[in-house]
């Protein structure tokens, strides 16, 4: 340190209270001994004083229900650019921040490991991609085999243990072919809680994760490559589950991803509020969001599917998944539905095959000529999609615009996916205590009101803090963290908070 080797600490100084006995025990002393929280002739770093009032402040969060996190959102859902939405996270002490794809297809957050050697060192999206070395964290501890979080994990299939190393580690196939193995570890994980009115908590809580010691498939392309995947799915080991099991965010996540310009977009520990959300039960006791899928009409015409293609058994279903980029329809219900477009556009473009893709020539706009369409779900919610919901632009050809069917045939009665291409430009609510999904169309760029406290009609909007001299009420406004950033003001009415 700077300043001759003076080292300037923050110490518990150790005293003792004397404390006169008012009662009839002969008065006598009673001493509470304050104890240092560091030895007086020991070296402390500054980091080491951090990481303590971390945890401190972890607990105290711990006693509290209702706050929210928000995280910033990047990426679009166009697969000529990115393909995909990410999110920054902070891990380890001191802190460095990883971008990684929000997939609510998949439980585990994990980053790549220094150690990876096949991991790619460069991305296309043009962001610097970052390791995580355990070496480098103060915080950071791997997870062993004796450890009651890797009991809990292989009992679920998600880890493995190996006894000679002592280090719980984990294998994953996602459906598009590429994988990922590694072992988990536990270190701090930060972000911005908002608690109330004027107040917001540079949070941190201790999580266990997944680090990435070899990749496969595209995971390992270079030029769609990241830092890792940050997984929203509803088993004990997501992250969404970790936090709310101990009280620091609510046991909901909201997310809004922008398909527009540049996309982006908001993503929020915290329920989104909203009147003209629909919601629709989840399919219990499954690993991923299953909803009930019940008919698809075009231009208000119900196409003739039977509603059991779609049905939960099996590898088959409907799946809502933020980790794909277009929509996977089976073979029953992708016929007719393609029939059904193909024939309300025959008198104004040219369809052809490119590739195996029904394509479209198209001279005028889209919105203009493609028709309406509607995923029924259970309970009466119905997912209006526009024609930039299920078509893909593919540049130009013979003077004309190329827009192709966005969702893919599965063969052998499949899983029914709906991905960005159709999650974008609408809100959708994760409510995994009263087990439902919930969505409206909305302008991604606006504000947003978000649930305070679950259960209750109290709100704030999400962002990071800043606060008005108004008397009456907080404004709150997220502030851009880069050009990519959409600009968000968020206000809240302080009257509500007291109905």
């Amino acid at each position: 340190m700077a300043g001759g080797g003076i080292l300037m600490v923050v110490v518990l100084l150790g005293a003792a209270a004397a404390l006169s006995a008012a009662s009839g025990i002969g008065g006598v002393q009673r001493v509470m001994n304050l104890q240092r929280a560091f030895p007086v002739n020991q070296r402390v770093e500054l980091e080491a004083l951090k990481a303590r009032d971390r945890a401190r402040h972890a607990r105290m969060l711990q006693n509290f229900a209702g706050g929210i996190a928000d995280f910033p959102v990047f990426g679009t859902s166009d697969p000529l650019e990115t393909g995909l939405y990410y999110t920054k996270v902070k891990l380890g002490t001191p802190p460095r921040e990883f971008n990684v794809q929000i997939d609510t297809g998949s439980d585990i957050l994990w980053v790549t490991c220094s150690s990876c050697n096949d991991c790619p060192r460069t991305s296309g999206f043009g962001i610097e991609l970052t390791v995580f070395d355990a070496a480098s964290s103060s915080t950071a501890f791997p997870v062993s085999c004796s450890d009651t979080w890797c009991a809990s994990i292989v009992r679920t299939a998600n880890a493995e243990c190996s006894t000679q190393s002592n280090q719980c580690s984990y294998s994953f196939q996602y459906e598009d072919g590429s994988g990922t193995s590694g072992f988990y570890m536990l270190d701090t994980i930060y972000f911005d809680t908002i608690l109330g009115t004027s107040l917001i908590a540079n949070s941190s809580a201790p999580i266990v994760f997944g680090c990435s010691t070899s990749q496969s498939g595209d995971l390992i392309t270079s030029d769609k490559a990241i830092d890792g995947i940050f997984g929203f799915g509803q088993q004990g080991l997501s992250v969404i589950s970790q936090l709310s099991s101990r009280g620091i965010t609510p046991k909901v996540f909201s997310h809004c991803l922008k398909g527009e310009g540049k996309g982006g977009g908001i993503l929020v520990l915290g329920e989104i509020l909203d009147a003209s959300i629909v919601y629709s039960p989840l399919v219990p006791s499954q690993p991923h969001y299953n909803l009930y899928l019940q008919s698809i009409a075009v231009n208000g015409q119900l196409l003739p599917i039977d509603s059991a293609v779609f049905a939960t058994s099996g590898n088959q279903g409907t799946v809502v998944d933020s980790g794909t980029t277009l929509a996977y329809l089976v073979e029953e219900a992708y016929d007719p539905f393609v029939a059904a477009i193909t024939a309300a556009v025959s008198q104004s473009v040219r369809p052809f095959i490119s590739k195996g893709n029904h394509c479209y020539l198209v001279t005028s706009s889209i919105a203009e000529i493609f028709p309406p369409i509607a995923l029924n779900f259970a309970g009466g919610a119905s997912m209006d999609l526009r024609p930039a919901d299920y078509l893909v632009n593919m540049g130009f050809g013979d003077g004309a615009a190329i827009w192709c069917i966005g969702f893919v045939k599965v063969q052998n009665q499949g899983t029914t996916i709906l991905g960005d291409l159709v999650l974008k430009d609408k809100i959708f609510i994760y409510d995994l205590v009263r087990q439902r999904i919930g969505w409206t169309d909305y302008d991604c760029s606006l504000a947003v009101n978000v649930s305070l406290t679950s259960g209750k009609d109290e709100f704030v909007n999400a962002g990071q803090l800043h606060v008005s001299s108004s008397s009456s009420c907080g404004l709150f406004k997220l502030i851009p963290k880069n050009n990519i950033s959409l600009l968000l003001h968020i206000s809240m009415a302080i009257s509500f908070l007291f109905l």
